[in-house]
């Protein structure tokens, strides 16, 4: 009887044993297969990011804080970040009541207001404005003074107009 219960033992411990081991075999298999799909999603993924990393470089050219040519222009000044400076200097010309003054159409749903601001160089600014409904775009000549007081000219300007 005793022999009965170690060999049922031993053939059930077998049969376990052998179940472990081939869906031990069946599991490896399926994680190399993912860990395979995603190297290869890695890969995908590293040349988006550099693909991005290199057009945001490219949009970037067209800037104040990339241009150290221009930036040289306000060493003598002491300002930590111009471009900053310039674009709240601009943005506090929307705090007037009506419409900015350096917008030369009216609003017609609301007043217009300058919305987003690229400081190109040291004496460019590109900016976006709107009403809410109509948009534009601004060019804008500066001159920073040495007491940092900015002067504002419109150089040119365009509405957008709806197409439907």
């Amino acid at each position: 009887m005793k022999n009965k219960i170690f060999l049922y033992l031993f053939l059930f411990v077998s049969l376990i044993c052998l179940y472990l081991f081939v869906s031990s075999n069946k599991i490896v298999k399926a994680g190399s297969e993912k860990i395979s799909k995603l190297e290869k999603q890695v890969e995908v993924l590293k040349d988006s990011v550099q693909t991005s990393s290199l057009k945001v470089l490219d949009m970037q050219y067209f800037s104040l804080e990339n241009n150290d040519d221009a930036l040289a222009y306000f060493d003598h000044l002491d300002l930590e970040n111009p471009a900053g400076y310039i674009a709240d200097k601009l943005l506090e010309t929307n705090a007037q009541k009506g419409d900015n003054p350096l917008v030369p159409y009216e609003g017609m749903q609301n007043d217009f207001k300058i919305n987003k601001i690229k400081v190109l160089n040291h004496k460019w600014i590109l900016t976006d404005f709107s009403d809410g409904k109509y948009w534009g775009e601004l060019l804008i000549r500066y001159e920073l003074k040495d007491d940092l007081g900015l002067d504002f000219t419109l150089v040119d300007h365009l509405l957008y107009t709806r197409s439907n």
